[in-house]
Order: structure tokens, then sequence, then C-alpha cells
């Protein structure tokens, strides 16, 4: 089975997100999403909020999980069995800071890193600037899925 975990803080999930894991699941037999747990971290939505949010979105893909995790991302793959860690790129900036956890994924580990480029029409989309948007009291419901647009706090 070909297993491709899908990490990030997805504070909330943005419609770049939700892209980059329908066309992951054409690649693979199924993409993890995985929620990272870092406690030094401030977020906006709750980490029970935000897997609500992944989950409702993907409730119609089977091969679409949601799960929490902690530590190094290459350990969380060996312990679920996924050979790829898939990430999504919009920039040059992403590239350059996406490659460099790559290269030392693959030093430490076996694990492929797997990257799509964002649809042009999201690539602009990031969860700082939904969550700043939010803040602001703006129409953020453009830049989510349905179910953070349903569920998302004042």
């Amino acid at each position: 089975m070909k297993r491709a975990l899908f990490p990030g803080s997805f504070d909330p999930i943005t419609l770049g997100h939700f892209d980059i894991i329908k066309r992951g699941v054409h690649l693979f037999d199924e993409v993890v999403v995985a929620i990272g747990i870092n406690a030094d971290k401030k977020y906006m939505f709750s980490v029970e909020e935000r897997q609500g949010f992944i989950e409702d979105a993907f409730k119609d893909e089977p091969k679409v999980k949601v799960v929490t995790y902690e530590g190094l991302t290459i350990d969380f793959c060996k312990l679920i069995d996924a050979q790829f860690i898939l990430r999504g790129l919009r920039n040059p900036a992403d590239f350059e800071f996406e490659k460099a956890i790559a290269h030392t994924n693959r030093k430490l580990s076996k694990i492929e890193t797997v990257f799509l480029l964002t649809a042009s029409k999201t690539s602009y989309i990031s969860s700082s600037i939904v969550r700043d948007v939010i803040r602001n009291s703006g129409d953020y419901t453009v830049l989510v899925p349905e179910s953070v647009r349903v569920k998302q706090k004042r």
C-alpha cells in the first residue's frame, strides 16, 4: 500500500490544503492528514476543531484519514508505515524551506517527500492569512472548505 502523510497544523484547513489532499488521493492508496501538535504554539482553533474540519471536508473520501501526532514527522511516518510525505508548494520561498526539510528527512530515513504545486487559484492562500481575515471580521469563506465555513468561531 502506498501511504502518504500530509503533515501540518491546519489552523484552519484552507482550499489550498484541500486541493493538495484531493490530488494526493489520486496518487496514493491512502493519504493520512496529520495534525502536528506543538505545545509552544498558540492556535486559533483547537485540535478537535481542526480535526473535525478536515474529517467533515473528506467524509465521503475513504482514502483520507485524519490523525494527530507529536514529535518528528519521520518518526510518525515510521509508526504508521507511511512511505511518503506529501507537501504542497505555493511559491519559491516554500520550495526552499521544504527542500531543506525534505533533505533532512531523507538523510534521517528512507521516506521520500513528494511535492505538488498548488493550483494557481489557491496559491496565495495560507492559514495565517485566513486567521488574519477571521480576526478582522473579513470574508474568509472564499478561502476555506465548507466544513470551516459552517463551524468557524468568532
